[in-house]
């Protein structure tokens, strides 16, 4: 089973669109979710239904959470506060409600999905490197969870024996005996220095997970930003990838 790991969209239905195709181009048989859906972007409810329609497995991030007043937002920079802000009065009720039953995790089979951490899901803790991940790998049961939350894709293994370390390759086979926390990036805007959209691939039989970096039509996810009165930085960000 070949499954696609998409994260961090925040409304950018442009960039959810090509990577759909993507997905398509490569044979996906399964889709899934790590969160954050909405904020930044000026298409949430779009993206939403695309979303709600085509994975199978999703959890919540904390901009989804923030924009039905499931979580704090008074810790969130200016501008993605005005974002969670705007995009919390233009939800539908539909969408919506639909945020309100996204769980923070979601488990099938080897995989375990969250958007920031495992060891205290609901308390958005990033994971940037291999010592953050020491937590969540004591509450992982399986082979492998998927991450999003920071926006930068990251591999960090934990042997048998448990010492942990970072994978540097976009391309891995997971070991047998050792377990992967795995970032996958972002859709909708990455933070990495590298524009292009990004989202995993993870096939399940054959323990291989690559990294894919997709195209998108940048400028008119800029244009709307604008037109919808967000903060202009969240339109420039998109452009360098960070």
């Amino acid at each position: 089973m070949i499954w696609a790991i998409l994260s961090d969209v925040h409304g950018n239905l442009e960039a959810l669109q090509a990577v759909i195709e993507d997905c398509r181009r490569e044979g996906t048989q399964r889709l899934a979710f790590l969160g954050d859906a909405v904020g930044y972007g000026a298409n949430p409810n779009e993206c939403l239904s695309i979303l709600e329609e085509l994975t199978d497995l999703r959890v919540a991030g904390n901009h989804d959470y923030g924009a039905v007043g499931l979580t704090d937002v008074s810790y969130f920079t200016p501008s993605a506060r005005a974002a969670i802000e705007w995009t919390a009065t233009v939800l539908t009720e539909k969408n919506r409600f639909s945020l309100l039953r996204f769980p923070l995790v979601e488990r099938t089979g080897e995989i375990t999905l969250a958007h920031a951490n495992l060891h205290q899901p609901d308390g958005w803790d990033y994971i940037l490197a291999a010592g953050d991940a020491e937590k969540s790998f004591l509450e992982l049961q399986g082979k492998a969870l998927f991450i999003g939350h920071s926006h930068q894709p990251l591999i960090v293994e934990r042997k048998k024996e448990g010492r942990l370390s970072s994978r540097e390759q976009e391309v891995i086979v997971m070991e047998e005996g050792a377990q992967y926390l795995i970032n996958s990036g972002s859709v909708g805007q990455p933070r990495d220095f590298n524009p292009l959209a990004a989202y995993g691939l993870y096939d399940d039989e054959s323990q291989k997970y690559r990294l894919k970096r997709v195209a998108y039509d940048i400028q008119t996810a800029q244009e709307k930003i604008l037109r919808a009165g967000l903060p202009p930085s969240l339109a420039r960000r998109l452009s360098y990838g960070q």
